[in-house]
């Protein structure tokens, strides 16, 4: 009991979420203590890695509106076979496309003076998700899909990611648990407790890095595409024991 008023006492009524001791009295029914009663420290800790970007995926095709549907669908599938063969003709490999949307729809315009709607034709969006690898030619690849598109062409939604993070994040997790570690220390410094072994560790990972860009294309140089830099992050919750309690894993 003294040993818990002393920790009360140096660590204050306080402790905040992210790094706390806990303390808790140990069972009385006899046997071993439940893991989750012991005294403990725990700890959040970050860390980040930054890398180039590998892919760029991007969404690209037509979207046509003519007066009927089957006008509409004819101009549709011709600009698009031109849209994918103008991709395929830059390097891109057929199965780095995949066909993202297919809409048929009619379009409306308000009449002036009479509130009310009329049709004024048919709209067909026809668009390829495409991953372009070779980023040094990603500005001339739009280019090309602007070209064969005319002005019926759709580019929307550039992400950049990196396609094999391992190495990203085993950085990550190293610089995390640095951080956890770092702050155990201290806060056992600081308690005045010796700190123990690792009791339990669970692992965070952020969200599959991707940077969105927008896209405006050059009639007579290739367009500008700069990747940048992406980040990996990693968080773990790490539960420290104090003194000779040892690890229960």
């Amino acid at each position: 009991m003294r040993n818990v008023l002393r920790l009360i006492t140096l660590l204050g009524l306080t402790v905040p979420m992210s790094a706390c001791l806990e303390t808790h009295p140990a069972s009385s029914t006899g046997g071993d203590a439940d893991p989750g009663s012991q005294t403990g420290i725990t700890v959040s800790g970050q860390g980040k890695a930054s890398g180039t970007p590998d892919v760029l995926e991007v969404d690209v095709g037509v979207s046509v509106l003519r007066k009927s549907v089957s006008e509409a669908m004819s101009d549709a599938t011709r600009l698009s076979d031109a849209v994918r063969n103008a991709v395929l003709a830059q390097g891109v490999a057929r199965e780095d496309l995949q066909t993202s949307r297919y809409a048929i729809a009619p379009e409306y315009e308000d009449t002036e003076g009479k509130g009310d709607r009329h049709i004024v034709g048919y709209r067909v969006t026809n668009t390829l998700l495409v991953k372009i690898r070779k980023l040094d030619r990603a500005g001339e690849t739009l280019d090309a899909v602007a070209k064969a598109g005319g002005n019926d062409v759709v580019v929307r939604s550039l992400r950049f990611t990196i396609q094999d993070d391992k190495a990203l994040l085993v950085k990550a997790r190293e610089a995390a648990w640095k951080d956890a570690q770092a702050k155990a220390e201290e806060l056992a410094r600081l308690a005045g407790v010796e700190l123990g072994d690792p009791i339990s560790i669970d692992e965070s990972v952020g969200p599959r890095p991707i940077l969105d860009r927008g896209f405006a294309a050059t009639a007579e140089i290739a367009t500008p595409i700069e990747p940048g830099q992406l980040d990996v992050t990693v968080s773990v919750t790490v539960r420290f024991a104090i003194g000779d309690q040892g690890p229960i894993l």
